[in-house]
């Protein structure tokens, strides 16, 4: 174990205490925080490896906490919420969340979901690339889109995605298949995540170029389609 910095972030003292227990047992460095500003404060002086951060909470709620991060950082960060509806999770996510656990939760299924989104995220260190087509670029190493020339901002899973779809251009894949490349672990919920983001991206891309677009491929799923 590496001795990587998790930071968590929950109003119940009680759940805190478990996941240290926990964490700390499997080699983590835990630092406990209760409430969103505190989350941001800790977060600059720490720069932890993870964010364990629960969704309701006093001050400033998760949601915000993880746009606030976002903005500034690609720590990873997995949502801990009572909440399970799907809207709830497919916000999370867009919001630049790697991961979404909905209380209540067994312990040992945190620290397994907290490896996958360490070694998922240590893989993209790896294999950041850029790619370049008629007018669009993409540089993983910045997290930085271009299209015709100008910066178009998008959350780091929408970034990602593009890269995962355009790294492998008219290859078809599923959206299980997407989930697994982009999110990095078995996702527990409503692949309609998938169709969101693309969604999104194609508003950032529409009318950049005909010579490549993001085709859905019915009852299968998507593609980076170049044409020749």
């Amino acid at each position: 174990m590496a001795n990587e910095k998790i930071l968590v972030v929950d109003d119940d003292k009680n759940i805190c205490e478990l996941l240290r227990l926990y964490l700390v047992k499997e080699g983590y460095n835990v630092t406990m925080v209760h409430d969103g500003n505190a989350a941001l404060t800790e977060f600059d002086k720490l720069h932890p490896d993870l964010v364990l951060l629960d969704v309701m909470m006093p001050v400033m709620d998760g949601w915000e906490v993880c746009r606030k991060i976002r903005a500034k950082d690609n720590t990873p960060i997995i949502m801990l919420t009572a909440k399970g509806e799907t809207y709830d999770k497919v916000l999370g996510l867009e919001l630049g969340a790697d991961d979404y656990i909905v209380k209540p939760f067994d312990a040992k299924e945190v620290t397994a979901r907290i490896k996958a989104v360490l070694r998922r995220s240590t893989k993209e260190e790896d294999n950041k690339g850029v790619y370049d087509f008629d007018n669009l670029h993409l540089d993983m190493n910045r997290y930085e889109l271009k299209v015709k020339g100008k910066v178009v901002e998008a959350p780091p899973k929408e970034l990602e995605l593009l890269a995962c779809l355009a790294g492998h251009p008219n290859r078809v894949y599923t959206r299980d298949q997407l989930l697994d490349e982009v999110w990095g672990f078995e996702y527990y919920g409503d692949s309609r995540t998938i169709d969101v983001h693309v969604k999104r991206l194609r508003e950032k891309l529409e009318g950049a170029s005909d010579k490549w677009n993001l085709k859905t491929v019915w009852g299968v799923g998507y593609k980076f389609e170049v044409r020749e």
